[in-house]
């Protein structure tokens, strides 16, 4: 049984999109490790590759989420391209042949880059994006509610956005109408999984610094400095700030919540 110390001790949790230290995969793996999880994490370094943040070591990545366990909880990893329409469900049985039966997802993976204004972009854009972004997460989903036992509680269910909704993102036309649909078809999909004791939210974390905000980065530093005005803290959103969001979505804590979406971005002013 969980308790207040360890809130989600007996439970497991997929998260995917855990390929580098940086990146918000990472810290939401290790908050729900931390809380007493089991875990499932999938990764794709190729994708990292080809940013200019470059890729991690998923073996050191996988290494350093095994000393978060808490005591007796285990840890499944695996590589796999969530492009593949036939990989959701191959991550979702894998996972749970490993670890036994999963309590929470979290469809963290995304596709970045390659993007650009809409007359910048053309059909392998847009559907190379949703493939990623949209359509695995929505694959995913299913696979987990499909095998979710019922009678277990906590079940959750957490999905990211961007917010589009709040300001222009004219430079990443394909990545922002992959995240939108997300963020619009939440109330449905939240609909149809609570009468199951599965609680679907998703989370915009506002602009966090994963790497991408780093000068090497871009060739406009001007647009660094302007987005670093724009937060009233002072900083950039770290991975950590939306990690303790969703730790406490998938909690017992959580469980009045349902079909939101919410935004994390420590008041940043569009």
């Amino acid at each position: 049984m969980s308790t207040p110390a360890l809130p989600l001790s007996g439970r497991t949790a997929l998260v995917t999109g855990v390929s580098r230290r940086q990146g918000i995969g990472f810290a939401v793996a290790r908050r729900l490790a931390a809380a007493g999880a089991q875990l499932a994490v999938q990764h794709w370094a190729p994708h990292d590759a080809r940013q200019p943040w470059g890729a991690d070591d998923p073996a050191a990545v996988v290494e350093l989420l095994r000393d978060a366990l808490t005591p007796g909880a285990r840890l499944f990893d695996v590589s796999l391209d969530l492009a593949d329409p036939a990989a959701p469900d191959r991550l979702v049985a894998e996972a749970e042949a490993a670890l036994g039966p999963l309590d929470v997802l979290v469809a963290n993976q995304a596709r970045s880059g390659g993007d650009g204004r809409l007359a910048e972009i053309d059909a392998a854009d847009l559907d190379a994006h949703w493939a990623v972004n949209a359509r695995a997460t929505l694959l995913l989903t299913r696979a987990f509610a499909a095998r979710h036992d019922d009678t277990r509680p906590g079940g959750r269910v957490i999905w990211f956005t961007s917010g589009q909704g709040l300001g222009p993102m004219s430079d990443e036309i394909a990545y922002a109408t992959s995240k939108a649909a997300l963020a619009g078809i939440t109330p449905s999909i939240a609909a149809d999984l609570a009468p199951r004791g599965i609680l679907l939210n998703t989370v915009n974390p506002g602009p966090v610094d994963t790497g991408y905000l780093a000068p090497a980065t871009t060739d406009r530093p001007d647009r660094l400095e302007a987005l670093l005005s724009a937060f009233p803290a002072g900083r950039y959103g770290e991975p950590d700030d939306p990690a303790r969001l969703v730790a406490w979505l998938v909690s017992d804590d959580g469980c009045w919540v349902v079909g939101q979406v919410i935004d994390s971005e420590g008041g940043f002013r569009r």
